[in-house]
């Protein structure tokens, strides 16, 4: 019997190693098309749904999903009642792994089948590259899930009399709701549901388990891949943690829909079982309540977000808000939290030296912003140095590139603007003080937009236009102290105001530049 527990075991092992492997290759293959894919499609829950559900099938990950979801709406590209649907979508399409095992493992027995696929992948995998790399990379990870499907099959047959019906909780409400336990247990301890969901496919098929009693356990299962997303979102960021709690809602209002056509429902459900077969009514019941859960939940998204932002409340998380640890097992939902950071702390900068170049002049808000910007700017860099970009990802790359440049512009405008001494002199000079306001202008309209966008050609124009002006001026003003019409310490101060208005234009310039490249190469591309 020993043997039999270390087989199933290593079953266990090799089903969630497979799980792991592919879904890596399916999601180093999707590369940033699924990204972009899944937040340009997401313009309402209903389509969230079903992007959501795609990507979930597609990538077998429906934490993965989740993930990309987090870091599209901290940067602003979806809205949180849209991050709903792709949620509804996700549990929706992590029920494919059920079918795949059934259809595939059960019905046309590939685990032997895949032996000498794991071969072929591995020689793939190592001597390939690119393409044949990622496809060697999934096939094995498709074998493996396979290969450990027989072995558990294998021992669950032998278990004899260890593992009867008789031997588990069976008729009533209090016994399915312990099974549910069971099932809840078995997922958090696996850190996977679709494991759980395999293991309750081969006990059911071996008979150690009844249907009804692999049916609550799978409600079971359910929920408690709720309760892995939970623990990870404590401390996290405040979409992260509203994030967990709606998937727990919504899986706990799933299941009181399940429960009930469980208890009173068994002759139906029996009659199902009986026709189709018991694993595959299993994966159809998976199914049906989580699609009637989504059915029930649509149309009251926008309300049901409303309660959930009221239940995880804004805080004052600053300008780094969104940069959780959990989206760095994304590059690109982690890379979205950095994009949205260097907008807020430029948004501050923006507008700090727009008032600073109004008339009058306001140089308060600059006054104070090293307070604000110094530490977070800190904060982003040490964030950024953690994202790790996968080799021959040169989307993935440039974008970071961008980020990188944009924030290096962005430290060196904050240094700049330490030096507000300057602005009085640039507003007293005639031929500085028209293009300084109309910057001051354009910065005060980019910080209430959030993003340069179309304001960025203008930046572009202003900042030829202070070139040009600085340029012809610094020889009137040589010209000017040569002949005694001003001091040298005047003519030193306006030409220190001159190189200091051009370089903050100039890194304005390429402020605004590196953000529209890292948007071109993001999921919210034109």
């Amino acid at each position: 019997m020993t043997e039999q527990i270390l087989l199933i075991l290593g079953g266990i092992g090799l089903f969630l190693f497979g799980m792991k492997v592919m879904t890596e290759g399916l999601r180093d293959a999707a590369g940033g098309r699924l990204r972009r894919f899944l937040s340009r499609f997401t313009t309402t829950p209903l389509r969230g749904t079903v992007s959501g559900a795609a990507a979930t099938a597609l990538i077998q990950s429906s934490s993965a999903t989740t993930v990309m979801t987090v870091g599209f709406v901290g940067a602003g590209l979806i809205s949180f009642p849209h991050a709903l649907g792709v949620l509804y979508g996700a549990n929706i399409g992590t029920t494919v792994t059920g079918w795949m095992i059934t259809l595939l493992g059960f019905k046309l027995h590939l685990g032997t089948i895949a032996l000498p696929g794991v071969f072929v992948a591995s020689l793939l995998t190592l001597l390939a590259h690119g393409h044949l790399a990622r496809i060697g990379r999934i096939v094995a990870g498709l074998s493996l899930l396979f290969v450990g499907l027989d072995m558990m099959q294998e021992a669950a047959g032998t278990f004899g009399d260890l593992l009867t019906p008789e031997r588990l909780p069976s008729g009533g409400a209090w016994a399915q709701l312990k099974l549910a336990g069971i099932g809840l247990v078995i997922t958090v301890v696996m850190q996977s549901s679709s494991a759980a969901m395999a293991l309750a496919l081969v006990f059911l098929g071996s008979g150690a388990i009844s249907f009804e009693q692999a049916a609550a356990m799978v409600i079971g299962t359910n929920i408690g891949t709720t309760v892995t997303a939970l623990a990870a979102s404590v401390g996290g960021s405040r979409t992260m943690r509203q994030t967990a709690v709606a998937n727990l809602l919504f899986n706990l209002g799933t299941a009181a829909l399940a429960f009930p056509v469980l208890i009173f429902g068994g002759g139906a459900l029996a009659g199902v079982a009986g026709a189709a077969g018991a694993q595959t009514a299993l994966v159809l019941f998976h199914t049906a309540f989580n699609l009637a859960g989504t059915v029930l939940f649509l149309p009251v998204t926008h309300h049901f977000a409303g309660v959930v932002e009221r239940l995880i409340p804004e805080g004052d998380a600053g300008l780094t808000a969104g940069l959780d640890e959990a989206l760095l097992k994304d590059e690109g939902a982690a890379m979205d939290a950095v994009q949205a950071s260097i907008r807020r702390v430029a948004g501050v900068s923006f507008e700090a030296l727009g008032r600073a170049l109004a008339v009058p002049s306001d140089t308060r808000a600059l006054a104070a912003l090293p307070g604000k910007t110094g530490p977070a700017l800190a904060e982003i860099e040490a964030f950024a140095s953690r994202i790790n970009i996968p080799e021959k990802r040169p989307e993935a790359q440039e974008r970071n590139a961008a980020l990188l440049h944009q924030l290096d512009h962005l430290a060196r405008l904050n240094s700049r603007l330490g030096v507000r001494s300057m602005i009085a002199v640039v507003l007293a000079d005639p031929e500085l003080s028209r293009p300084a306001r109309y910057l001051g202008e354009l910065l005060r309209r980019v910080a209430e937009a959030g993003q340069a966008g179309p304001l960025a050609d203008r930046l572009d124009w202003v900042e030829e236009l202070v070139k040009h002006r600085s340029k012809r001026h610094r020889r009137a003003v040589l010209l000017h102290e040569h002949v005694g019409l001003i001091t040298v310490n005047e003519m030193f101060d306006r030409t220190d105001a001159m190189r200091w208005l051009k370089r903050v234009t100039h890194h304005v310039e390429r402020i605004t530049h590196y953000d529209r490249a890292a948007g071109t190469a993001g999921p919210g591309a034109p």
